[in-house]
């Protein structure tokens, strides 16, 4: 975390502390420590550990929530990740009790930027994007700004140096508008950085250089040195080593004046690598030598920091022993530069016929998932054609078959009224007199006739055949010796009518119905016992 997020945080910090009704001079102990934390962050931790404890007494939730929140800065700040989220933890559960949702979010915020420094990254979005959700619920444009540029941060960090842009620009133009020149001067020094990895060095300095001229404005001495700083990098990174060196000192000098060892130590440091990149080996030795000693300085009174002190340590000698060796590898580095270009060549080389392979395997197979899509498309068409096509003949078979019954019943009530009236004058035959006897006579005869030809046998079957399609022709294949009256019993007993109405239709009694149906079994060869209408309607 660098200096100015520190400061960033620590705005944040007091901004809570006016939110709650406490007295000045709990404020004022809160600019104590911000000013003590750059220094001495142990006894930063001492003074919120005894507000905390005041807190406590006083049975003050909100403060107690700041304070927890305020020490797991702290420890962030020197490295102690575990014990920074277990006081995160329990700020979140306080502020979760009173509903602070702002200093909920803040709390949030800063778990995001613990997750980083753990690598746990997809932890760290989710934390970032809640913090974000609250921030414009509550219509915080200062915080939702502190949450983008926290979240492009996160971007930068995994390379994805597209999105970082874009969540760094949206972070500033909220910044613009509000008039948070601190926060504006946060975002530039974000910007640079990313420019700074993708060494674009001119974009990257103008960005350092605006962040410097708002510290400037804002008062932020802070921010201004390690601005500064990186400005000096630039210049040394472009091989500008007189310009590097000048900016370098100045970071240094207002360092010193603000007794910032840690900086002070930093700009030393960024001073050997300057020297000995110019040749300048005495130079380098020199203040990689003040660099280590502040170092020393530094991590003597901080027993928290023993680690990163001797890590610092190793560093420092290791960069005198390449100091002492700068000469002696130069040849060794061209060859391996050498080296390292032709492997880079093949390598490209090697790459590139692997990516056409790849591509050409990859629009092979988009060419066949394309044609596999179409078939399935055109098999999905064909489908519901067939689909369509059963459902019309499903409709116009229900019709034919309602048309065959509509008929048939038709039939059973002609015959039965010719029946009747057959009935009737063979009565009036006998009771009348004998002229008309004859007459009436001839009548009977004449329905008698009727009564089987006036059915429409042929109207009948052409209706049956449209229902019952192929019935007959494969029937006759089975059983060549059928004859058209046995057709129209086969038809009758088809469509299932029973006896009586059969009988009727044919103009037979039911004696000559049985007969009848008694010759069809034995054309049919049915066994004895096996159903004839069941036989028929098996039949398709």
């Amino acid at each position: 975390m660098r200096i100015s997020d520190k400061i960033i945080f620590l705005i944040l910090f007091i901004a809570q502390a006016f939110i709650v009704d406490t007295a000045h001079a709990q404020v004022e102990s809160f600019k104590d420590i911000r000013v003590l934390s750059q220094n001495y962050p142990d006894s930063a931790i001492t003074l919120v550990k005894k507000r905390y404890a005041e807190a406590v007494g006083d049975k003050d939730l909100l403060l107690q929530a700041n304070c927890l929140q305020a020490i797991g800065w702290l420890c962030v700040n020197q490295g102690h990740y575990g014990q920074a989220q277990d006081y995160y933890f329990q700020a979140d559960r306080i502020y979760t009790q009173l509903n602070a949702k702002q200093l909920l979010a803040s709390n949030w915020s800063d778990i995001g930027e613990l997750n980083i420094f753990n690598k746990q990254h997809d932890l760290a979005k989710t934390y970032f994007n809640k913090a974000l959700h609250s921030f414009r619920a509550e219509k915080d444009k200062n915080g939702e700004a502190g949450v983008l540029g926290n979240i492009g941060h996160l971007f930068e960090k995994v390379a994805d140096y597209d999105s970082a842009f874009v969540y760094q620009m949206r972070a500033l133009a909220i910044y613009n508008e509000e008039g948070n020149k601190n926060g504006e001067a946060k975002i530039h020094e974000n910007l640079g950085s990313i420019y700074e990895d993708l060494e674009q060095y001119d974009r990257a300095f103008d960005h350092f250089e605006k962040a410097r001229d708002l510290y400037d404005e804002t008062q932020d001495n802070y921010g201004k040195i390690v601005v500064v700083n990186n400005m000096g990098d630039i210049f040394r990174k472009t091989g500008k080593f007189s310009e590097s060196i000048q900016l370098t000192k100045w970071a240094f000098n207002m360092a010193e004046k603000l007794g910032d060892v840690y900086q002070m130590s930093a700009t030393t440091k960024d001073l050997s690598k300057t020297y000995a990149l110019s040749g300048q080996m005495d130079s380098a030795y020199v203040y990689a030598e003040r660099s280590r000693k502040l170092v020393l300085e530094l991590y003597s009174v901080d027993g928290a920091r023993h680690t990163a002190f001797f890590q610092a340590l190793y560093d420092m000698n290791q960069k005198t022993e390449e100091i002492e060796q700068l000469q002696v590898t130069k040849k060794i580095n061209s060859i391996l530069l050498l080296g390292t270009i032709v492997f880079l060549i093949l390598l490209i080389i090697l790459s590139y016929v692997l990516y056409s392979r790849q591509k050409i395997k990859i629009n092979n197979q988009m060419t066949e998932s394309r044609k596999q899509e179409a078939e399935r498309e055109l098999a999905e068409i064909a489908l519901k054609n067939q689909l369509l096509e059963d459902k019309q003949l499903k409709q116009e078979l229900t019709l034919k078959e309602k048309e065959l019954t509509s008929h048939t019943l038709n039939l059973i009530r002609n015959n039965q009224f010719l029946e009747q009236l057959r009935d009737e004058l063979k009565v009036m035959v006998k009771d009348e007199r004998r002229d008309q006897k004859k007459q009436m006579h001839d009548l009977v005869l004449q329905i008698n006739e009727n009564i089987t030809q006036g059915i429409h046998w042929k109207e009948f079957m052409v209706t049956f055949e449209r229902v019952h399609h192929s019935f007959f022709e494969k029937l006759i294949q089975r059983f060549s010796d059928l004859t058209a009256a046995d057709m129209r019993l086969i038809a009758l007993l088809k469509i299932n009518l029973n006896n009586t109405d059969i009988a009727v239709l044919l103009g037979i009694s039911q004696d000559s119905l049985r007969v009848a149906r008694h010759r069809l079994r034995k054309k049919l060869k049915l066994e004895q016992g096996e159903d004839l209408t069941g036989y028929l309607l098996s039949i398709s």
